[in-house]
């Protein structure tokens, strides 16, 4: 049996904001209050369907919808062994389902993490963090701090 749908519509949810990020280099922050939060809301209800859909199409219509402008923050061109949008997606979702598994509140605790100080930890390659056990990292953002 797979994941739950709600798991998978905040995993779907992740990845296209770590892909929006990338696409138009720019953080996940940035990405966050761009989009605001009725439209990640949006996007996690209907993520079903988006992920039936190309995440290329999906994302160019979100960045024009909400002006979305070119960054300088790319994340590719930083490290040589860059995880996929999806992989990240993944951890993300871990992450905000270890904190908060209520899923009324998944939008909430997305937006708390993809906005907070662990996502620069993450994001560095050339450290361990994004490869640290689920629990690790958990217990680093619970305590705001690398332990």
């Amino acid at each position: 049996m797979g994941e739950p749908q709600k798991e998978n519509d905040l995993f779907f949810t992740c990845s296209l904001i770590e892909y929006i990020a990338r696409k138009t280099k720019n953080t996940k922050k940035y990405i966050i209050e761009k989009l605001g939060k009725e439209s990640i809301k949006k996007v996690y209800n209907l993520a079903e369907i988006y992920h039936s859909e190309n995440i290329e199409k999906v994302s160019d219509e979100l960045i024009q919808k909400h002006e979305i402008e070119k960054g300088d923050y790319d994340i590719i061109s930083m490290y040589n062994n860059t995880p996929s949008f999806w992989e990240l997606g993944r951890v993300y979702e871990r992450l905000i389902i270890m904190i908060n598994r209520n899923e009324e509140e998944y939008i909430d605790t997305l937006i708390k993490v993809l906005s907070s100080w662990i996502i620069e930890k993450i994001d560095n390659y050339n450290s361990s963090m994004y490869y640290e056990n689920p629990s690790y990292i958990y217990e680093c953002f619970m305590q705001g701090k690398i332990i």
